[in-house]
């Protein structure tokens, strides 16, 4: 009894990390404790807690995994992509004026471009595997650095704006496909919604966002972007305001291990004016999101098939992905 006694103030802590255990028995002596129940569902506890534990170990080893593998990559991913620019020189033109061009365009391809957008305090190194996987398919794919120091959503937003701006002159697309992971999909949301970039942007796949705010690490407050994306925030109240006649289409890739989100539902998108799939990811955790083929595989689906899912209405659930 004294050793049941002294392990309940560690029960709180237990259920947030372990949310499918039942409820405590009752015990002698402490019934008048709330939140202790009766002895309902012990005899499949066993089960249920092992299956529990060994998916979280796998996702706790697999976020441990990338997160070395992304530290030493992250160098890499510091400076700006090189931007591919054809050579006015050789292209054949009868026309004399035709090479004082300040940049030729490309021929104009049947599929949009893909720009990806890394998280807080990242870079575009995030998307090595990612970037490969849209690479094979006959995807062109580019990215963009925003600097660690970027303090407002809304100015990374604008530089998105540039960004995509500058891909479509150049490669004479009228629109784009953005893949956003974490608060990148929130930038690039912001930018659709509030700056007019429903225009450029077809489809936008975000990966993890706190598309209603999350609460985690509330010690990180001093940082403004980190204010920006807590519940109630000015740009959160933004980004639910109407966005009546939204062109761009919306796919949301939210996971039941992500413990970045706070709760798990906020990477949910949910807005009466946006044309959404949300789609669940089971048995992988935040870091593993841009990473893991099988969401790479399920990325690529929903970028080769705009528009909505037939039944599917906007908010709504489309289907799962299961990883482990």
């Amino acid at each position: 009894m004294k050793v049941t006694t002294a392990a309940l103030p560690l029960l709180p802590l237990c259920q947030r990390f372990l949310p499918a255990l039942p409820a405590l028995p009752a015990l002698p002596g402490l019934s008048a404790l709330t939140g202790l129940s009766a002895l309902t569902g012990l005899p499949g506890l066993p089960g249920r807690v092992t299956g529990l534990s060994m998916t979280l170990l796998k996702a706790t080893a697999l976020e441990a995994a990338i997160l070395a593998g992304h530290v030493l990559l992250y160098p890499s991913g510091i400076v700006q992509e090189r931007r591919c620019v054809p050579d006015p020189s050789r292209a054949i033109s009868r026309d004399p004026e035709a090479s004082s061009a300040p940049t030729a365009k490309l021929p104009a391809r049947p599929r949009p471009p893909v720009v990806l957008l890394h998280g807080f305090i990242d870079n575009r190194s995030v998307f090595l595997l990612l970037r490969r996987s849209l690479a094979q398919h006959g995807r062109q794919v580019e990215s963009l650095n925003y600097s660690p120091l970027t303090c407002d959503i809304r100015c990374a937003a604008e530089l998105l704006g540039r960004h995509i701006e500058e891909i479509c002159e150049r490669t004479g697309s009228e629109r784009v496909d953005v893949v956003g992971h974490s608060l990148g999909g929130l930038i690039a949301r912001y930018y659709v919604q509030r700056l007019g970039g429903d225009l450029r942007v077809r489809t936008l796949v975000t990966l993890g966002t706190p598309h209603a705010g999350t609460r985690v690490i509330p010690l990180a407050n001093a940082h403004p972007i980190v204010r920006q994306m807590r519940p109630g925030s000015a740009v959160i109240e933004d980004l639910a305001r109407p966005a009546p006649g939204c062109r761009t289409q919306f796919v949301s890739f939210w996971s039941d291990l992500d413990r970045v989100m706070d709760p798990l539902e906020t990477a949910c998108l949910d807005h009466p004016d946006l044309t959404v799939r949300n789609v669940r990811v089971s048995g992988i955790g935040h870091l593993a999101l841009p990473v893991h083929p099988a969401v790479a595989t399920g990325i690529r689906q929903a970028l080769d098939t705009p528009g909505p899912v037939p039944g599917t209405a906007a908010g709504g659930a489309s289907g799962g992905l299961t990883v482990a």
